[in-house]
């Protein structure tokens, strides 16, 4: 089987459109709202997430497909909480840290913050990777994907007020 890199046209509309909804909605509430920072967002989304994130989860498929029954199902759901880390949160942050012009609060602080809601939201991340990585066939598991992660940057965004 030939390793072949995803980076498809429906996937970067997807990525710049769902992650962009997302980001929008949660600085809608939170009154920070910035076209700076939705055209920040529409372009991490149709880039680097519509590139890594479904080349992540074609990883995930052949890296398990030897397994079977419930080993595959918990590694393919570990394998997916693992990748939407603190680290990747860290990081989500941070682009609404340099969209917004707040490079002063890039600090270890924001990172205590991915850190804690990367722990408050395993029990509900575990349910949707579960869902997402054994229910969703490969090719719609970037857009089911997408529209939780737009969902929880809505979750991402507002865990600086909640943390």
């Amino acid at each position: 089987m030939k390793n072949r890199l995803q980076y498809t046209r429906l996937n970067i509309l997807r990525g710049a459109t769902i992650y962009a909804i997302g980001d929008t909605i949660a600085a809608l509430v939170l009154n920070e709202f910035s076209w700076v920072r939705l055209i920040g967002m529409i372009c991490v989304g149709a880039t680097l997430y519509a590139f890594e994130i479904p080349n992540y989860f074609a990883w995930i498929d052949r890296r398990t497909k030897e397994l079977a029954s419930f080993k595959l199902t918990l590694a393919k759901t570990g394998l997916a909480i693992a990748y939407f880390n603190p680290l990747w949160i860290f990081r989500h942050l941070i682009f609404i840290k340099l969209f917004t012009g707040n490079l002063e609060e890039i600090d270890v602080q924001l990172f205590e913050i991915a850190c804690w809601s990367f722990v408050a939201n395993i029990p509900i991340s575990f349910i949707a990777n579960y869902i997402i990585q054994n229910k969703v066939r490969l090719s719609w598991r970037f857009l089911a994907s997408a529209i939780f992660s737009a969902l929880m940057a809505i979750y991402y965004a507002m865990s600086e007020v909640i943390f």
